[in-house]
């Protein structure tokens, strides 16, 4: 009897059963009404064991299968589907309820489909999470149901493990309208470059149009046809991201935090950065310095960001930038564009740390990321009605003004800022990095 332990009895078996209980107590005082109802119940028990023979025929089953990514994307829509296979001879009505990992925080986990005879029917739908980390899914149950009086479970017992890393869906989008042109769509910036490039590439024929001061003479003398020197953008440039893993890199905005913002920054980054022929680097830093993966643009370089991404967290320690320079001066020789994802909320906090800056901008193009906090800014606009909502503005607007005094001290101390939402932090990244390469900065 280990086949019936997967049968359940629906509310309708009950209801019915409960309409034939009324029909014969009112047959006890209407004669010749019990005959009638002798009848609805013997058509009832038919009803039941055809409903059960259709469910339990051997060879009736539903095989359920699915088709998951290797690995999520963190910020993302990522999709998802389930194939279910019906090798029932009449159309059928399935409840599927997947076990989600439970860092989804989902209860909207069931699905009713309704598959025809030896019919295959997909369940498409998207999950994003918000952490990296493993996501586990449970078992997937399959509540099959004819008439409705029964149903019977089919379960995939299979539990699934992904790992969730940085977006890296994020970075194919960029990578992709990159090589087509495209990138405007996004909000990347046309910017127009100043001056001419400084590495020589090769000489060419001249063509109507070309800049005079380049002709190469020698050259044109040679093959008798004038001909110029053709320069390109110089390569190999060590682009950093240096990413703070303190305690205020913890705040969350969206449900993601500031520190994975700024990990999916990373490597959108790091991936523009390899396209352009530069090399690409990154370290983490709080109290010490963890993770360094030196600027190089190998083809495994996006791969090994990637995985060292995928394991950084918040230590929850105040951040030392003293350090930080410290090993920037011993490591990190040739004159590199740095990007600092941190987050400085006063302004003592950033004069505290503002001398390490200033000395690490003497050897290094620095941009430090400021964020803004959306939720403050919204507080500030919002109209007030109660004097409890007059102190809490007046407290954004000081907040706001503050982050503003910040960015207007960074960049009198001649260092690069990006000030930006933490969802546009991705886009205005590229758009700094394109910027200051445009401008011959680096």
């Amino acid at each position: 009897m280990k086949i019936f332990k997967r049968l359940y009895i629906t509310n309708l078996f009950f209801y019915i059963l409960l309409g034939i209980v009324v029909l014969y107590v009112i047959s006890a005082y209407i004669p010749g009404f019990r005959f009638v109802v002798d009848i609805l119940l013997w058509g009832w028990f038919g009803v039941c064991a055809w409903d059960l023979l259709i469910l339990y025929f051997p060879r009736n089953r539903i095989i359920l299968q699915r088709r998951y990514p290797e690995k999520l994307s963190n910020g993302d829509a990522n999709p998802f589907s389930l194939l279910i296979t019906s090798s029932f001879p009449l159309m059928v009505r399935v409840n599927v309820l997947e076990e989600f990992p439970e860092q989804l925080q989902l209860r909207d986990n069931e699905f009713y489909i309704s598959i025809k005879a030896l019919g295959t029917k997909e369940i498409q739908f998207e999950l994003t999470p918000v952490t990296r980390g493993t996501y586990q899914f449970g078992v997937c149950n399959a509540l099959v149901k004819y008439i409705g009086l029964f149903k019977r479970k089919f379960v995939l017992d299979e539990n699934r493990v992904i790992p969730c890393y940085p977006s890296f869906i994020q970075m194919r989008k960029y990578q992709l309208l990159a090589t087509t042109d495209r990138l405007v769509e996004l909000g990347i910036k046309r910017i127009r470059k100043i001056g001419s490039t400084l590495e020589f590439d090769h000489v060419r024929e001249y063509v109507r149009g070309d800049e005079y001061k380049h002709m190469n003479w020698k050259a044109s003398a040679k093959h008798s046809k004038l001909m110029v020197n053709q320069f390109q953008e110089e390569k190999s440039q060590p682009i950093y991201s240096f990413i703070d893993t303190g305690r205020a890199m913890r705040m969350p905005f969206s449900e993601m935090t500031l520190l994975d913002y700024a990990i999916n920054a990373t490597l959108v980054l790091s991936n523009a950065a390899i396209l352009k022929q530069d090399r690409a680097g990154m370290l983490t830093f709080s109290k010490h310095i963890y993770n360094h993966v030196p600027a190089e643009k190998r083809n495994n370089q996006i791969r090994k960001i990637s995985d060292v991404l995928y394991g950084v967290s918040t230590l929850f320690e105040e951040s030392e930038f003293g350090n930080l320079y410290a090993f920037a001066r011993q490591r990190i020789n040739k004159r590199s564009l740095i990007f600092i994802y941190t987050n400085f909320e006063t302004l003592d906090s950033l004069r505290r740390q503002l001398t390490y800056l200033r000395m690490l901008r003497k050897s290094h193009i620095v941009v430090v990321v400021v964020f803004k906090n959306t939720e403050l800014v919204d507080m500030a606009r919002e109209p007030v009605s109660k004097v409890s909502d007059i102190y809490n503005k007046i407290i954004a607007e000081k907040f706001v003004y503050e982050k503003q005094l910040i960015v207007q001290e960074l960049n009198r101390n001649g260092l690069q800022t990006i000030y930006t939402n933490p969802a546009d932090l991705s886009i205005n990244s590229i758009n700094k990095y394109l910027e200051l390469k445009a401008r011959g900065l680096i």
